[in-house]
């Protein structure tokens, strides 16, 4: 197992299988240093999200928590049109990447805001607030968030339909 790890470790990026020498040699510059983890795509799990937590249809893919001294953790989350978030806090804070779709999202007393593919939300620590697909469209993200003393998440009450869809989201007409 550990050879055929540092036999792909071995292989560069170009995707030319390495020489004898080559592997030799990464093998032993490979010797007691730490490995990294990598979870294959083939491996993670896909769950659909908790109706407690969410509204609409919502898969969670790949959900992780690394080990302590770390306290960062994550997934994947895909939301169907029309699927949100219930309002939910995070102690220190949660950065959204956003790999396909279109989102609103608004921390509790301020505007809603429309998202896009490749755009990077904060959120900052202890604000109330909430996330989803617009309507008509899904969206997709990668949530990467702490944990302060075991939870990263406090979850509330149920967005409404009349909070959702109520207030016209803010756009940015630069884009």
């Amino acid at each position: 197992m550990i050879s055929s790890l540092l036999m792909a470790a071995a292989t560069p990026i170009g995707g030319d299988t390495p020489t004898q020498t080559q592997t030799q040699t990464q093998t032993q510059t490979q010797e007691g240093a730490p490995t990294m983890d990598i979870t294959r795509k083939a491996d993670m799990t896909t769950t659909d999200g908790p109706t407690e937590y969410f509204t609409g249809r919502v898969t969670i893919t790949g959900q992780f928590q690394r080990p302590t001294p770390s306290r960062v953790g994550g997934a994947i989350v895909h939301f169907e049109p029309g699927a949100r978030t219930a309002w939910h806090v995070h102690p220190l804070g949660q950065t959204l990447i956003v790999t396909e779709g279109v989102g609103w999202t608004q921390i509790e007393g301020g505007p809603k805001l429309e998202f896009h593919a490749g755009d990077v939300l904060w959120c900052p620590a202890e604000h109330k607030h909430w996330h989803g697909a617009t309507p008509h469209a899904a969206m997709t993200h990668i949530a990467i968030q702490e944990s302060l003393n075991g939870s990263p998440v406090t979850w509330m009450e149920h967005v409404t339909d009349a909070e959702y869809l109520g207030q016209a989201p803010t756009v940015d007409e630069g884009r």
